[in-house]
C-alpha cells in the first residue's frame, strides 16, 4: 500500500512541476506577445499539455513531432480542405509542382463525394505503364485509406522521390479491388499546348494548370497561332485544378479587355484588384470547362464571361473561389492557408457553386468525338460569320 501511495505522490509532484514550468514559460510569452487573459489561458493549456506529455508519456517523445502534430491539428480544426500543414516532404513536393516538374506517377485526380478518382492518365508515365485508367477510384495509398487525409494530402502522398515505389489500392467498376505498384518517375508536363484546328481559322490552346511558367508558355503558343492567322480561339480549361493566381493574371491580360480581372478580398475587407489594360478583346474566344476546372481556371473563365470577351462551353465548374498563401516555417516545412476569397469582374463569388456555362454540353460515355470542343468551334464560327 505504501508503494502505491508514493507513486501517486510522485505523479502529483511531476504534474505540479510541469504546470509550474508551463506557467513560467507562458508568463514569458504573455509578456513578449502582449496577450489578453483569455488567450493567455489557452497558451497555458497548450504548454501544460506539452510538458505533461513530455514528462509522463510511457515512451520517449520527439519534441519536433509533438509540435508538428499540434500545428497540423490547429490547421485541420479550421475545417477547410484547402488549408493544410505540410511537413518537409510535402512542402518540397508542393514547391516542385509549382515549378512544373516533380516526382510522381502521371495521373490527374478528382475529389468529389469523399472519393478520389483518376480523371486522366498522361502518356509515357508510370501511371500508363501500370495500367491505370480514367474512372479508377483510389481507395488507399501504401495501405492507408485516402479517407484519413485531406485531398491535397492524397496528392502529396502519391508524389515522392523519383525511383521510389508507391502502392495504390484501386477499385475498378465490375472488378475486385486491386493493388498497383508503381515506381515514381520525373513528371515534366508543359502547362500549355496550342495548335490550329484542322480545316478552320481557329486556334486551340490547352492550359493544364497555372504554374510558374504558364504565362510565358501561353504567350509563346498564342503568338505562334496569331502568326498562322487564326480568327478565333478555343481555350481548354477542362480538368485544370488551378495554381498560381499571378500566372492566371498573366494569361488574362492577353485576352480580357481593360478593367478588372479578379478582386481578392481578405477577412479585414482589404481588397487587391488585378486589372487588364487591353483596349478590347483581341478575337472571339470560347472557353471549355467541366467539374474539374477549379480556382485559377475559374478566375480566367469568370473574367472572360463577365466582360463578354468569351463564351463558356461545357459543364458547371468545381467552385473553388478561395485564395491560399504558402508560408514556409523554420524546419523546411510550411502552411498552405486560405486567406481570402476572390470575386469576378461583376462581383460574383463562385465559392461552392462554380461557374455556370453559357452553353451547357455534357460528355456522354458513348461519345466518339469531343462534343464539347465541337460545340465551341460551332459557337466561334457563328461569331465569325
Amino acid at each position: 500500500m505504501s508503494y502505491f501511495i508514493n507513486k501517486k505522490r510522485l505523479a502529483l509532484i511531476v504534474i505540479v512541476t510541469a504546470v509550474i514550468s508551463s506557467l513560467l514559460t507562458m508568463a514569458a510569452w504573455v509578456a513578449v506577445l502582449g496577450l489578453d487573459t483569455y488567450k493567455a489561458a489557452d497558451l497555458m493549456r497548450f504548454f501544460a499539455t506539452m510538458r505533461l506529455v513530455e514528462a509522463r508519456y510511457v515512451d520517449s517523445v520527439d519534441d519536433s513531432k509533438l509540435m508538428d502534430g499540434a500545428i497540423s491539428g490547429m490547421v485541420q480544426s479550421l475545417g477547410d480542405p484547402h488549408s493544410i500543414y505540410m511537413n518537409q516532404d510535402m512542402f518540397k513536393q508542393l514547391m516542385e509542382h509549382t515549378e512544373g516538374a516533380f516526382g510522381g506517377i502521371g495521373i490527374t485526380m478528382g475529389f468529389k463525394d469523399n472519393k478520389v478518382s483518376v480523371i486522366s492518365v498522361l502518356e509515357g508515365t508510370p501511371g500508363e505503364a501500370a495500367g491505370l485508367l480514367a474512372g479508377d477510384e483510389i481507395l488507399a495509398v501504401d495501405g492507408t485509406p485516402v479517407t484519413e487525409w485531406q485531398p491535397e494530402e492524397v496528392v502529396l502522398h502519391i508524389r515522392g522521390e523519383v525511383g521510389t515505389e508507391v502502392v495504390l489500392t484501386v477499385h475498378r467498376e465490375g472488378q475486385e479491388n486491386a493493388d498497383f505498384t508503381l515506381t515514381r518517375g520525373t513528371i515534366r508536363v508543359p502547362s500549355v499546348k496550342g495548335m490550329k484546328l484542322e480545316g478552320t481559322e481557329l486556334g486551340y490552346i490547352r492550359i493544364a494548370s497555372f504554374a510558374e511558367m504558364t504565362g510565358a508558355e501561353f504567350k509563346s503558343e498564342y503568338e505562334k497561332l496569331k502568326q498562322e492567322g487564326i480568327q478565333g480561339l478555343v481555350i481548354d480549361l477542362r480538368q485544370n485544378p488551378g495554381g498560381l493566381i499571378t500566372s492566371c493574371v498573366e494569361v488574362a491580360r492577353e485576352l480580357v479587355p481593360a478593367g478588372p480581372i479578379v478582386s481578392v478580398v481578405e477577412r479585414s475587407g482589404s481588397k487587391e484588384e488585378y486589372d487588364s489594360e487591353l483596349e478590347s478583346a483581341p478575337l472571339p474566344i470560347a472557353v471549355l470547362m467541366d467539374n474539374g476546372s477549379a480556382s485559377a481556371s475559374e478566375i480566367l473563365a469568370g473574367a472572360l464571361q463577365d466582360t463578354g470577351a468569351g463564351t463558356v462551353v461545357g459543364t458547371q465548374s468545381y467552385g473553388k473561389g478561395s485564395v491560399q498563401i504558402v508560408v514556409p516555417l523554420l524546419h523546411e516545412d510550411g502552411i498552405k492557408l486560405t486567406i481570402a476569397k476572390y470575386y469576378t469582374p461583376s462581383g460574383r463569388s463562385i465559392d461552392g457553386t462554380g461557374i455556370t456555362p453559357d452553353v451547357e454540353v455534357n460528355l456522354q460515355p458513348g461519345d466518339t468525338n469531343d462534343v464539347q470542343l465541337e460545340k465551341a468551334k460551332e459557337v466561334l464560327q457563328g461569331k465569325l460569320n
